[in-house]
């Protein structure tokens, strides 16, 4: 018999515990004529905003040696087109969908929130990496004590199970975790990328005109492993681990570390079929060593 991909998470039933990150894949259309998307056990859609929002000017994508960085600036159309255009559309694909929601503001999630009651999906991201414009451009999911406030308020409100995706730049990432769990989140995700500079030297500037951007990649891997290892250990509700996932390898490492679920990133970008790909070396591996079903390896290290 085939081993058991099948994933308990946060109350929603997976196919399996690879999903498509936020950013990395739009709305899943272009992906859907590639492969079957159904295969997966989940889709993440790009991060939306209240308002629809044009993005950075300038460049938005740099490559590193091992990686890549964005400045893309949560370029979307906006929740209420999300909900009219993408999401019947989406909801057709077949895997678990996560809806990814950012803001600037406390008061941008909770209407958010409020229209996102209304619609048919399966888990709520909160990404709170999002400048807090309120606090002079800090992001929310840096100071504990802000991350736990707009938990608690998203969380009294929220009618969908509730995910919050963390910031590697937090002060402390255990304490940001916990305070979440307390406020009632269902489930945390982590990483988010990692803030980063390149700069031209041929111009004598900074590539971005931000001037900093996020890092994804095979490059942060070993330390949002770390991350996820950590939160794992002290929290009761489920994480979905994230950064630099490239092979099956990455991801049995990640669920080794205690994550229920992994996502599938900066990879979609080098092969949009990647998360096949690794879906058959995990199913071939946990076959290969008579593991069952995916859970006899989750957090054993």
């Amino acid at each position: 018999m085939k081993p058991s991909l099948q994933t308990n998470f946060a109350g929603v039933l997976l196919k399996n515990p690879l999903v498509l990150a936020s950013g990395t894949c739009g709305f899943g259309r272009e992906f859907s004529e590639i492969f079957e998307v159904s295969r997966l056990g989940g889709i993440c859609s790009k991060g939306l905003t209240l308002n629809p929002k044009p993005g950075n000017g300038g460049i938005r994508i740099w490559e590193t040696s091992a990686g890549i960085m964005n400045s893309v600036g949560l370029e979307n159309p906006g929740v209420p087109a999300f909900i009219e255009k993408e999401l019947p559309f989406m909801r057709t694909l077949g895997p678990a969908l996560i809806v990814n929601l950012g803001g600037h503001t406390i008061d941008d999630y909770l209407t958010g929130v409020e229209l996102l009651n209304t619609a048919d999906f399966d888990i709520l991201e909160l990404n709170i990496s999002c400048p807090n414009l309120k606090a002079g451009g800090m992001a929310f999911g840096i100071k504990t004590e802000t991350a736990r406030e707009v938990v608690r308020r998203v969380r009294s409100i929220c009618k969908h199970p509730l995910m919050v995706k963390l910031s590697p730049n937090a002060e402390d990432i255990t304490a940001l975790a916990l305070a979440c769990e307390e406020e009632g989140a269902d489930a945390v995700s982590l990483t988010n990328t990692f803030l980063a500079m390149a700069i031209d030297i041929q111009k004598g500037r900074p590539v971005f005109d931000a001037p900093y951007a996020g890092l994804s990649g095979p490059a942060i891997k070993p330390i949002a492993l770390r991350m996820v290892h950590q939160c794992a250990g002290v929290l009761q509700i489920p994480v979905m681990g994230a950064g630099g996932i490239t092979n099956w390898q990455d991801a049995v490492e990640y669920l080794m570390a205690g994550a229920a679920a992994v996502q599938i990133g900066t990879a979609n970008f080098i092969n949009p079929a990647i998360a096949l790909d690794i879906l058959a070396g995990l199913e071939g591996w946990m076959e290969s060593r008579g593991i069952g079903d995916v859970t006899e390896i989750r957090g054993i290290v």
